[in-house]
């Protein structure tokens, strides 16, 4: 009976230690997430242009691309999904492969490749230190694709970002390029250049929190199908948000927690277009 009685007193007391170091751990965590980020400065995720800020988020996008031919695709989640800060510098993305729904006849629907990102800060000041940033990343896809609607090779994308912001007006701009790690000469190499000017109105309330942005998306094809082609659109949006889950208070994951939203339309400005008027549609999910 006592040992009985030791053991369950025992086996408490450890569910307990558990308890409090888990607790412990996630607390210490988030305060390195929100230490992370506050040492940078605190734009709106554009809608396509790939951010130079470090971010902890559940991502997803919805793309609907009118082909020339007349007919809509739709890519249900564009290549998003978990963001997560486990270093100060550091930002690690492991995104879902997309679900292609095509509508022209003969297209099989199916998934896309899985991608994986991974971001080092370079340099980063906050609006209040100089509201500046430069980062370095490296992309890489796995051809999980089905149905055609992926790649039939692992790629590797090299790239740099970065930003500068005066008073209500940031600028983002990213370029990088696509690196096949076999059959280069077959597929080409596609190089990206986006840039994203956004306007920052003064926080507080609804409206106060919508940020209008406008970009500039280009790809340049050098080798493969699509060799000396240059594609370009221009992108108005408008990002709503964040607006959090809860009231700030000591606990840091509380200044996280919240949801922001965006919609744009990618429209073509060049001869050259694979699609047009891409109805862009992104939630965020910061925590």
């Amino acid at each position: 009976m006592h040992f009985r009685t030791a053991a369950l007193i025992l086996c408490f007391t450890c569910m307990n230690l558990a308890a409090r170091a888990q607790e412990s751990f996630a607390v210490r965590y988030q305060t390195l997430v929100a230490s992370s980020l506050a040492g940078q400065p605190h734009w709106p995720t554009p809608l396509v242009t790939a951010t130079p800020r470090l971010d902890q988020d559940i991502k997803g996008d919805f793309v609907r691309q009118r082909g020339n031919s007349g007919y809509d695709t739709w890519n249900l989640g564009n290549s998003r999904g978990l963001d997560i800060v486990p270093l100060r510098r550091v930002q690690l993305s492991f995104n879902l492969p997309p679900f292609i729904d095509h509508t022209a006849p003969g297209q099989r629907d199916g998934f896309g490749d899985t991608t994986f990102t991974l971001r080092y800060r370079l340099l980063a000041r906050s609006e209040e230190t100089g509201n500046r940033i430069l980062t370095a990343f490296l992309g890489a896809s796995v051809p999980t694709g089905k149905n055609g609607n992926g790649s039939c090779c692992a790629t590797l994308t090299p790239a740099l970002g970065g930003g500068k912001g005066w008073s209500r007006v940031a600028v983002m701009s990213y370029a990088g390029a696509s690196l096949p790690v076999s059959n280069a000469a077959g597929l080409g190499h596609a190089i990206t250049w986006n840039t994203t000017a956004e306007y920052l109105p003064r926080r507080g309330g609804f409206v106060r929190s919508l940020t209008p942005q406008v970009e500039s998306n280009t790809t340049f094809y050098v080798g493969g199908p699509r060799d000396g082609q240059t594609q370009s659109f221009v992108t108005p949006g408008l990002i709503a948000g964040r607006y959090p889950f809860l009231p700030h208070g000591k606990d840091p994951r509380s200044v996280r927690l919240g949801v922001a939203l965006g919609i744009g339309e990618q429209i073509a400005v060049t001869h050259f277009h694979t699609y047009n008027h891409a109805l862009v549609l992104a939630f965020r999910l910061p925590f």
